[in-house]
Parts: structure tokens; sequence; C-alpha cells
């Protein structure tokens, strides 16, 4: 379970920072187009919802709202600012370390169920691994289409915490 845990946390870890990468190099002015700001908040409310060990009782900290769970695609009430972003991105990371850092024989058989999904916790991560990378190829091609950067590869991450 050591090997997994490591292997899971180094590539989903890789994943996120490649995400923050992508986030840090879109310039100011381009930071407020709708495609750019909206699919990273977008990202990162869903990371942290994957994440949750309790999905029905899942609250974003603040100031994000539950906004993403309107069926009517209605976005939150204004745009989030780059910072606070890469706050709830750092929050985010945390509680994708933590999960992972806490499987066990016993932990890795939890589902994650909700009315479309029952996964294993396992596979909630790869699902969710997936996901955020998904969105950071529409991120770096957004950013190389328009102002001709992209976010970082990253192979594996360096970051841990206690």
């Amino acid at each position: 379970m050591d090997e997994l845990r490591g292997i899971l946390w180094r590539q989903f870890g890789a994943v996120i920072d490649m995400l923050e990468s992508s986030i840090l190099v879109c310039p100011e002015h381009f930071w407020d187009k709708k495609d750019f700001w909206y699919s990273a908040y977008h990202t990162i409310f869903w990371m942290d919802y994957y994440a949750s060990a309790e999905p029905d009782t899942f609250s974003p900290p603040k100031p994000f709202s539950l906004s993403e769970f309107d069926l009517q695609g209605i976005l939150p009430e204004r745009i989030y600012r780059k910072e606070e972003l890469l706050d709830y991105l750092e929050y985010s990371r945390k509680k994708v370390f933590y999960l992972i850092k806490g499987l066990n024989e016993e932990t890795s058989k939890e589902r994650f169920i909700t009315s479309n999904k029952n996964y294993s916790r396992i596979e909630m991560i790869l699902y969710n691994m997936r996901h955020v990378q998904h969105h950071i190829g529409q991120l770096n091609l957004l950013l190389r289409q328009n102002v001709d950067v992209a976010g970082k590869w990253v192979s594996q991450t360096d970051k841990t915490y206690g």
C-alpha cells in the first residue's frame, strides 16, 4: 500500500502542480476571460468535491459556493481573482494529499457514492486526476492560442505535507 500511495500522490500532485503552473502563467489581461478563469475554478471545485470522503455533506471554503451543482449552469456571482483560486488550489492539494496518505486496506474499499457515481476510493482518485488533467489541457490550449504561453509539464511532484 505504501508504494501505491506514493505513486498516486507523486502523479496526482504533478497534475495539481501543472494546474497551478497554468494559472500562474496566465496574464492578468487574459484572466477575466470566462473560458479561462471559470475553467480553472471549475477544475479546482470538482477536485475538492471528488476528494471528499462524504460527498453529501460537501461544502467548499469561502468565498466559493455550490454554484457548480446548478443544473442550469449558473456561473458564480463574480469573477474569482487568481489569488483566490491559488488559495483554493492549495486547500484542495492538501485535501488530496491527506486523502491519499490515509489510504489503507480498509479506506481503499470505501465508496464515493452519488446519484451517478459509485466508485471505490482509489478509482475516485484516478477519476479525479483524469478530470483535472483534462482541464489542464484545455487551459493550456487557451493560453497557447491566445497569449502564446502555457503551463509547464511536471513529471512528479516533490511537495508533501506533515
